[in-house]
């Protein structure tokens, strides 16, 4: 038996006992989109396909960095961080390669926790599309930058002076792509045989900086893949002695790294819901209403999308980002951009998000925000033409500049407790709320270079 023919509890326990593994892998993605697990032992595994296992939920009320929320009700020293149940997913089997037979196998939290699982919000919102006789197909495609780093050298370093893979500005360079073609099947062939196909791999416009587009899928499996994708890059350059970010800007030298989400929808049957060919550029009633919801609430989800401080110092003019809730067809200066082409291949491009997305945090409010627009048919403005940057928007359309206005947006947002739920909403607002804080104490370089000697 393939990992890929794995799916359900009978499946995982007959791999797991035809590769005679004695421990198997075991992960959950929290709200910064960080997978955390463990290895656990086969009898515990196999207790825990038919019962789920405790994980403590102390990964829910932590930040990247492991410090622990003052702020959230979900869980914090007043309720002494108990174990939250969590089931696991036969049907995400993987293998783990460099790790000779291992599996690896995702998890996603169950009953009071699932009201604040990035996983589940998504689920929701799906279960959401379904109950209106859709389903959703969705792709991600991820820029990051390699560096010739280690974990150790960049902290030793500061941060600062860092040897990106390949020097300066050469997008689509199949002479940096042929000179390190190592790095590239390898990653290439460490995705599929993790079922996360690659469309294409380029280099963008950077040093050292790769664009991976993932084959599209169903929108829950896009999210697992994406989410897979940013962690096991990661490990495939550590290995390696290189480093990987998927940070949104890492230096004002270079653009920001992107983590476009491509969205369509499909009926029941099967067939297309988002191509109409007797309409304006292919686009459908239900299409032209599930963009005008994604624009009319994109600065109310922003910060479900754009997730951390640094996210904001990407949405600049002329930085292939956007400022502003637009949309326009086949424009890329515009927040959404509409691709229209056959029944099969017309879909939304959401544009805002960046690499430091959690997949299925940024899913669920690309989506959701289009069925609550289909629901209430939501007419978008008319598609922008020509330079977005260079239009004055309605003030509606602006899109909040740091992560603080954001959250106070989606704390305020009707919409959003209604398509995620309001334990997802305070709990997740709570956490942004705290990384800027977590910001707002910290000493920059720019700070020290403009006051420390002249203020």
């Amino acid at each position: 038996m393939q990992p890929g023919d794995v799916a359900s509890i009978r499946d995982a326990r007959a791999i797991v006992d035809e590769r005679g593994l004695s421990h198997i892998k075991v992960g959950v993605f929290d709200t910064d989109g960080i997978m955390r697990g463990k290895y656990m032992s086969r009898d515990k595994f196999f207790s825990a396909l038919d019962n789920g296992f405790g994980f403590c939920d102390v990964v829910l009320g932590w930040d990247s960095n492991d410090q622990l929320y003052d702020n959230t009700s979900y869980t914090g020293w007043h309720t002494a961080y108990p174990d939250a149940p969590v089931r696991i997913l036969p049907e995400t089997c993987r293998p783990v390669p460099g790790e000779g037979d291992m599996l690896l196998f995702l998890g996603e939290f169950a009953e009071g926790a699932e009201a604040v699982c990035p996983r589940g919000a998504l689920r929701r919102v799906l279960a959401r599309a379904a109950g209106m006789g859709m389903k959703v197909t969705a792709a991600a495609e991820f820029e990051f930058f390699v560096f010739d780093e280690t974990p150790h050298s960049v902290r030793e370093k500061h941060y600062r002076g860092l040897r990106t893979l390949t020097p300066g500005f050469f997008g689509y360079s199949m002479l940096r792509a042929a000179a390190q073609s190592d790095f590239y099947e390898g990653l290439l062939a460490q995705c599929e045989a993790m079922r996360i196909p690659i469309e294409g791999l380029h280099t963008e416009t950077g040093a050292g900086v790769l664009e991976a587009a993932i084959t599209y899928s169903d929108a829950l499996e896009a999210a697992d893949r994406a989410a897979l994708f940013k962690t096991f890059t990661k490990i495939f350059a550590q290995r390696r002695d290189l480093m990987a970010t998927f940070m949104a800007k890492w230096s004002h030298d270079w653009p920001g790294q992107s983590g476009h989400l491509h969205v369509s929808l499909q009926g029941r049957d099967g067939k297309p819901l988002f191509h109409d060919e007797r309409q304006p550029h292919n686009m459908s009633d239900t299409m032209r209403w599930f963009v005008g919801g994604q624009q009319a609430l994109m600065p109310e989800f922003l910060s479900m999308v754009a997730c951390t401080v640094n996210s904001y110092t990407r949405l600049i003019p002329g930085f292939w980002a956007p400022t502003d809730a637009t949309w326009g067809v086949e424009n890329r200066t515009c927040a959404l951009r509409v691709i229209p082409g056959s029944p099969k291949s017309q879909r939304v491009e959401y544009r805002v998000a960046a690499a430091d997305i959690n997949p299925y945090i940024a899913l669920a409010a690309a989506i959701g925000s289009g069925l609550w627009g289909i629901e209430h048919r939501i007419e978008p403005d008319a598609p922008i033409v020509g330079n977005s940057y260079a239009v004055k928007h309605a003030a509606r359309r602006r899109l909040p500049r740091s992560l603080g206005e954001a959250a106070a947006r989606l704390a305020r947002s009707k919409p959003a407790r209604e398509l995620f739920g309001d334990a997802f909403v305070e709990h997740y607002v709570a956490t942004r709320d705290w990384e800027e804080r977590e910001a707002r104490r910290a000493i920059t370089d720019w700070q020290l270079a403009r006051y420390f000697e002249i203020i």
